[in-house]
């Protein structure tokens, strides 16, 4: 496989865990959750991510992203773990960004 097919695949397979992500987060933060339709909406997407190819990702966030897929679709996890789970997400995709502009101010500024 070429390096740009590798980069599209990759790139492709990172926008679905992240909008399969975002749902799950959506569904879990609401105020009425119901553990039946968090299933079937986790269900309904994983069909959605199985079209795609799965791609390697070496990436922190990129890991931690498709373990917390992985996760969601595993059904004995509580409400709580997955919380914990999102949030922490979160706060890795922060600071995954910060350093990365972090690093292009210190090039700019030398």
């Amino acid at each position: 496989m070429t390096k740009i097919n590798e980069k599209t695949l990759r790139v492709k397979y990172l926008r679905l865990l992240e909008k399969f992500a975002n749902t799950a987060k959506s569904c879990l933060k609401r105020e009425d959750f119901d553990l039946e339709k968090f299933q079937e909406r986790m269900q309904k997407n994983k069909k959605n991510l199985e079209k795609c190819q799965a791609a390697i990702l070496n990436s922190t966030y990129g890991k931690a992203l498709e373990n917390f897929v992985n996760a969601c679709l595993d059904f004995s996890l509580k409400k709580e773990e997955l919380l914990s789970l999102a949030n922490a997400l979160d706060k890795l995709k922060n600071q995954n960004h910060k350093e990365k502009h972090k690093n292009y101010l210190k090039d700019y500024n030398d």
